[in-house]
């Protein structure tokens, strides 16, 4: 199994399983230990994973962390745990306490089995960063997160490289973060940067309202501008295929471009499935240029469903001609019995 193989039967495995996952853990052995094997560290060599690592702290003696990873029998990773239902911001300075014990560590992981928060020491040595360079969510996982995390394997660590790109995100996150908090809730600073080469007027507290209500609407304009043109650009692109056979002889490879909200529906329609016990391997996904389809045995005259969420309105089709439209991925839910029936049909 490869890499990204790997990382996709996690993402099953949560999407299935997570209901059942009810302690800390039950999250390190359904999440966190298959994680780390798909990193390629053996978990049962405890000169390689070392889990209640022993990590002492000034007068503080047997602080124990969830794991330590060694290199060259020295621990360079540390990683606390939570159980998935944790909400991570609360638990940040645990892992600070353990991150200077010593000197050998480079980098400390703080997970609930599902996001995943990698932390280093790039504004003082030994001590440990109070954000991480990098976040990880494997029900969100987008394709750079997969180059992000194949740094991290066993047998493609180069420590050099991960810490100077690790500055590199850190700064990447900081930028996007206050861009993304501004674009919410403009500042008096960011608004008036706008108001001031505009009008004239004193920048009073009116004026700035005023302002900011206007820059709000023109970023969601200009976000929305921006998808219009990738759509558009996309469909430009179109070539005609026809249905169901013919469509395995088309090559839409170079085009096609699986999104995190596709595979995100995909995970929901299987998570349905499972729930009267259908075989999860016969269900299988092939994303086209036009729709996602998910397939019964991989076949493509046996689909589910299809997809629609390249287009300004998200909808989702079935074999018996209906189409349902949606306004967020969770409305999926609301299809259970459509799902069930073309499932079944398929059989």
């Amino acid at each position: 199994m490869d890499f990204e193989n790997g990382l996709n039967a996690i993402i099953e495995t949560i999407a299935e399983r997570k209901a059942l996952v009810n302690t800390e853990e039950a999250t390190k052995m359904t999440f966190i230990m298959p994680f780390l094997k798909v990193l390629g560290y053996d978990v049962f060599n405890p000169s390689v994973v070392v889990p209640e690592y022993t990590a002492d702290i000034g007068t503080k003696k047997g602080e124990k962390v969830d794991y330590a990873i060694f290199k060259d029998s020295k621990p360079f990773i540390l990683i606390e745990a939570k159980n998935h239902t944790e909400n991570l911001d609360n638990h940040n300075n645990q892992l600070v306490r353990y991150f200077n014990a010593s000197p050998s560590i480079k980098f400390a992981i703080l997970t609930n089995g599902i996001e995943y928060r990698f932390f280093t020491d790039m504004d003082q040595t030994n001590l440990m960063d109070k954000t991480p360079f990098l976040v990880v969510n494997l029900e969100k996982l987008k394709p750079r997160d997969i180059k992000d995390l194949k740094r991290f394997t066993c047998t493609d660590l180069n420590l050099d490289e991960i810490l100077s790109i690790a500055m590199e995100k850190k700064h990447y996150r900081g930028i996007q973060e206050i861009f993304k908090n501004e674009i919410e809730n403009p500042s008096d600073e960011f608004t008036s940067f706008f108001a001031k080469q505009m009008t004239e007027r004193r920048m009073t507290s009116a004026v700035l309202d005023e302002f900011r209500n206007y820059i709000k609407k023109s970023f969601k304009e200009i976000i929305n501008d921006l998808a219009y043109e990738k759509i558009t650009n996309i469909k430009n692109n179109l070539q005609s295929i026809n249905d169901d056979e013919d469509e395995e002889q088309i090559d839409e490879s170079k085009d096609i471009v699986t999104t995190e909200e596709e595979l995100q529906g995909f995970y929901i329609v299987k998570s349905i499935l499972a729930q009267i016990n259908a075989n999860l391997d016969e269900i299988n996904y092939k994303d086209t240029l036009s729709y996602f389809g998910i397939l019964y045995q991989g076949k493509v005259t046996k689909w589910i469903c299809r997809l629609y969420f390249n287009t300004t309105k998200k909808s989702v089709s079935f074999p018996d001609g209906s189409v349902k439209n949606i306004e967020k991925l969770e409305d999926i839910y609301n299809l259970k019995d459509e799902i069930i029936k073309a499932y079944e049909s398929r059989k």
